[in-house]
């Protein structure tokens, strides 16, 4: 990505957001410097609590980064080789490399086209017509691998069909991991209760990278859980697998969070869901800028469903854009930041070319990776900003 300062319009700006914060982060930062306590000291203690109580989860588990959150989750559920996670092609590259790290094998499913999200009607067929349940157990038919998870992403802000995949988990006897490195803050309602994405499955893999809803100075990560015993494993699993100091129960990783990302993310995640609400508003002006535009009845432009609830808090705003790549150096040229995300599904990548995927295998994926731009959005951007936008997008179509 390029630096978002080359532009007159970034696709976020952390300064702003710091300049409204800055005192509190501040003197965060300083009570750390000065108890000299840096690894998993009392600002990690804190925030890891307040987490769990702001997601209403039994624990949080903090780690080094959200990649390390969903190589650890899956790690907790002794996912290894001979094993299988669904999962799909149209995510971050450490959604999969997490799982074949691990030597166990993805099996992906194509998204809907609608929303980008992992197609909950494709999981059910795959389970349909190649899982066989025997004594609590599903096995891939055509593989013999045992599939054992499920790892929903929520994409781009927007929380998965859950109620759909917790049926299916359950009928087919799976844990769930779920993605929501770009969805802190995002819930929905299940069995009648409003839940947090991440404290609907087993494990919840949260990111803090510095672009996210809630991002910290640096790289950082958290896993929520309701099991003691999963929680447990993680803080166990995260420090080298050490049950007592320099006694090692399981070969683990060093993945900590450490006091200082601890300190900002503390100050941060009190702003949370003001932060969310606002990129709520802004993506509903986009909505009715691009409405007002005619770029939608002419086919060039598709725009995320609405939404006034915080089942999608718009880490990304979203469009799918005919000539996305014109589209995108149009924009860079105006003066405006724009980030294609994925350009190449990951059952393409080079790296994974042995689990067999060919091109056409997810055409649903591959036409996403083709069309999806995200644009300019983040708490600060005004009104101005985002018709300036919506107005070199239509300057690109109208040439």
């Amino acid at each position: 990505m390029s630096s978002p300062s080359l532009f007159r319009i970034p696709i976020v700006d952390l300064r702003a957001q710091y300049a409204k914060i800055r005192d509190e982060v501040r003197s965060a930062i300083d009570d750390v410097a000065e108890s000299q306590q840096f690894i998993l000291g009392p600002a990690v203690t804190q925030f890891e609590a307040q987490m769990a109580h702001y997601l209403n989860c039994a624990h949080a588990v903090g780690v080094a980064s959200g990649s390390d959150a969903l190589l650890l989750a899956l790690m907790a559920l002794d996912i290894g080789p001979g094993d299988a996670v669904i999962t799909t092609p149209f995510t971050f590259f450490s959604t999969v490399s997490s799982i074949t790290r691990l030597g166990a094998t993805p099996l992906l499913v194509d998204i809907d086209d609608e929303n980008y999200l992992l197609a909950a009607k494709g999981v059910e067929r795959l389970l349909s017509e190649h899982g066989k349940i025997h004594q609590g157990a599903t096995t891939d038919v055509r593989t013999g691998l045992r599939i054992k998870a499920l790892l929903p992403v929520h994409l781009f802000g927007q929380c998965c069909a859950m109620n759909e995949l917790s049926t299916l988990a359950r009928k087919f006897q799976l844990r769930i991991v779920e993605d929501v490195a770009q969805a802190c803050g995002a819930r929905m309602a299940m069995d009648g209760h409003e839940k947090f994405a991440g404290t609907i499955g087993d494990l919840g893999c949260f990111s803090f990278f510095p672009s996210k809803n809630l991002g910290g100075f640096g790289d950082g990560g958290l896993v929520s859980a309701n099991s003691s015993e999963l929680a447990a494993r993680l803080r166990m699993l995260r420090m080298h697998g050490e049950s007592a100091k320099y006694h090692h129960a399981v070969t683990g990783i060093n993945s900590r969070l450490d006091s200082l990302q601890a300190a900002v993310l503390s100050v941060k995640q009190r702003y949370l869901d003001t932060w969310c609400e606002q990129r709520i508003e802004r993506a509903q002006v986009y909505h009715r800028l691009f409405r007002q535009s005619g770029l939608l009845g002419a086919q060039a432009v598709a725009i995320p469903a609405a939404t006034s609830d915080k089942s999608h808090v718009f880490n990304n705003y979203v469009i799918g854009a005919e000539r996305r790549d014109g589209l995108q150096q149009f924009l860079a040229e105006s003066g405006i930041q724009s980030e294609a995300y994925y350009p190449l599904p990951l059952h393409l990548q080079k790296c994974f070319a042995d689990l067999g995927y060919q091109q056409g295998d997810f055409p649903k994926a591959e036409s996403a990776a083709n069309r999806v731009l995200a644009l300019p959005l983040y708490p600060e951007l005004t009104v101005a900003q985002q018709e300036a936008v919506v107005e070199t997008v239509g300057a690109f179509y109208r040439r």
